[in-house]
């Protein structure tokens, strides 16, 4: 079997979603002339296969979630969307007067949202644009987004790399999903085998596939609030509100310690 070409998966997803939502520049057909819609395809590293249409990655603010409202509504001060996407959210806040910077690491993303009107777009990893000088008030991580803490081992140094972005008084506020609600032996089987190897049990190894390409494996998380509590204790964020009205799914808003 051949193994697909390591690409720009998101970014490609992005842009043909786009194409699809707009009818503006290629799209994925069916039969030559039916534009089809867009699935991302998330593969773990047990076997799992999923997709997701990729259409909500293009959402207006009347189809978002509850959290997603309530998140944008604690913004203040100058903002980084880490993981910015297609953009939706640095739209919105655009549109409110917010100053909002657009991290991502997938150069067709950043094509998207600064097609869609994002205006302060950045290429780099958290990491890297510390040495780009610049400080936030605010830090969002939505869209399930909390999983760039991928497990243990990187999240101390996520939330170092965060605080030396950050001004006095900066905070931090992550979407995150509680995995641990399911009676699927699929998942809480798989939750088992990541706690015989020393891994959290929502911590996910996976690669996103789209036609002919893959991207590298790596892990993203998804853990309870109490696990998220646990890995930020010791850092320079202290966790201050968990926000689970809408469970499994909850906000977490960390504040940066004086």
């Amino acid at each position: 079997m051949t193994e697909p070409r390591i690409g720009d998966v998101y970014g490609e997803v992005l842009r043909d979603a786009l194409a699809v939502a707009t009818g503006i520049g290629p799209r994925p057909l069916v039969g030559g002339r039916l534009p089809r819609p867009v699935i991302e395809i998330i593969e773990r590293d047990d076997g799992l296969i999923n997709g997701a249409p990729a259409a909500h990655y293009l959402d207006p603010p009347a189809d978002w979630q509850p959290y997603d409202h309530r998140a944008v509504d604690r913004v203040r001060g100058a903002t980084l969307d880490v993981g910015v996407g297609a953009g939706r959210i640095a739209l919105l806040l655009q549109d409110r007067g917010v100053p909002v910077t657009g991290l991502d690491t997938s150069p067709g993303a950043l094509a998207v949202a600064r097609r869609r009107g994002v205006r302060d777009l950045v290429h780099a990893t958290v990491d890297d644009h510390v040495a780009d000088g610049r400080r936030y008030d605010t830090f969002l991580l939505l869209g399930n987004n909390l999983g760039l803490f991928e497990g243990r081992e990187r999240a101390p140094a996520l939330l170092a790399a965060l605080a030396a972005l950050a001004r006095p008084g900066a905070q931090i506020i992550a979407h995150g999903t509680d995995p641990y609600g399911t009676t699927d032996p699929v998942h809480t089987g798989y939750h088992e085998r990541n706690r015989r190897r020393g891994r959290l049990g929502g911590q996910l190894r996976l690669r996103l596939r789209y036609r002919e390409l893959a991207t590298h494996w790596f892990d993203y998380l998804v853990c309870s609030p109490e696990e998220f509590a646990a890995l930020v204790h010791g850092s320079p964020w202290r966790l201050t509100d968990l926000d689970t009205r809408d469970a499994p799914y909850y906000l977490a808003t960390l504040h940066l310690t004086p």
